[in-house]
């Protein structure tokens, strides 16, 4: 596995540091589109400081829409490594505009050729945790047999099971059939990175994640599973012509597979998460007279770095 340069690490955590202070400037003021905004400005600015070959793999939109990070937009120097970028400046755009918890700025970074291009479509997901067997729980699996399967192997019952998921109508099926098997639901509003992360999160009390959302989020939280040893299964929802189309453009042509952690990862891989507002996986960003305080969330598989770091910038 070729190592990404170690020595790159805390250029990008000052990335998602920068896009994080960004989007903070807006918390609490029901302006979700200048959040999002200030968190690309700042996101954009800082990568182009690295020595590096970057293209936008996961980004913010096509490249029609040139405010926001798009996808096959070249970011860095031009000189240095080829590297693949995933990038979300802002997850949880509304809790930023209303001032709650959990909104982050997420990146990942893999070399070249070794992140899943995925269409900013819908996208289906299931994930557990680390140390348990590998591919049991399955997209095809009824809910109750994904239920089953995983309370035998954490050697327990559904009604000590806890699933996280999106509070959407879109679920209301899963959700019935969850509560039929007694198992404790964790409804989040937004924000579905940090809801499939948490089910590797020893201090969190989520076993499973399943529902829809995000393609780009699905891809970022599976680079985070990567380095610490959860399982993701996921597969494309495409229901519409023009969406299919942007599937297509970008190389998938089985439009109904499923892909695991190592279809959409593949080597070595870096993951950014710096807080926002205050959440479960990291603190908020706080002002100090001229300079801020950030709270970053930091991966690095080949490395072995998973550690939560405080640095204090400029403003």
């Amino acid at each position: 596995m070729k190592a990404i340069n170690p020595k790159l690490l805390d250029k990008f955590v000052k990335v998602s540091e920068r896009a994080a202070y960004g989007a903070s400037l807006y918390r609490g003021k029901n302006d979700k589109i200048a959040a999002d905004q200030a968190a690309v400005d700042e996101m954009r600015s800082e990568f182009n400081k690295i020595e590096m070959r970057g293209k936008v793999v996961i980004g913010e939109g096509e490249m029609d829409e040139a405010p926001m990070l798009f996808i096959g937009e070249n970011i860095g120097t031009g000189k240095g490594d080829e590297l693949d970028i995933a990038v979300d400046p802002l997850e949880g755009t509304n809790f930023a505009a209303k001032n709650l918890p959990n909104a982050i700025s997420v990146l990942a970074v893999t070399n070249k050729g070794c992140l899943f291009s995925a269409p900013d479509t819908y996208m289906e997901k299931i994930a557990i945790g680390p140390g348990l067997p590998k591919n049991f729980i399955d997209l095809d699996n009824s809910v109750e047999k994904n239920i089953q399967l995983l309370a035998q192997a954490k050697k327990t019952t559904p009604e000590n099971i806890t699933a996280c998921i999106l509070k959407r109508p879109r679920h209301n099926k899963i959700v019935e059939e969850l509560n039929s098997l007694k198992v404790k639901i964790n409804f989040i509003q937004d924000g579905d990175v940090t809801g499939v992360i948490s089910v590797a999160d020893p201090d969190s009390p989520i076993d499973i994640y399943i529902g829809t959302g995000g393609a780009p989020e699905g891809v970022l939280a599976a680079a985070a599973l990567d380095c610490l040893g959860g399982q993701l299964q996921t597969r494309l929802v495409l229901n519409e012509e023009k969406e299919v189309n942007r599937a297509k453009k970008l190389g998938i042509n089985d439009l109904s597979k499923k892909y695991n952690i190592d279809d959409m990862i593949k080597g070595d891989v870096i993951f950014c998460a710096t807080g926002v507002t205050d959440g479960d996986m990291v603190k908020g960003i706080t002002y100090k007279e001229d300079s801020f305080e950030a709270s970053t969330f930091v991966l690095h598989k080949s490395q072995r770095i998973y550690k939560k770091i405080i640095n204090i910038s400029k403003k």
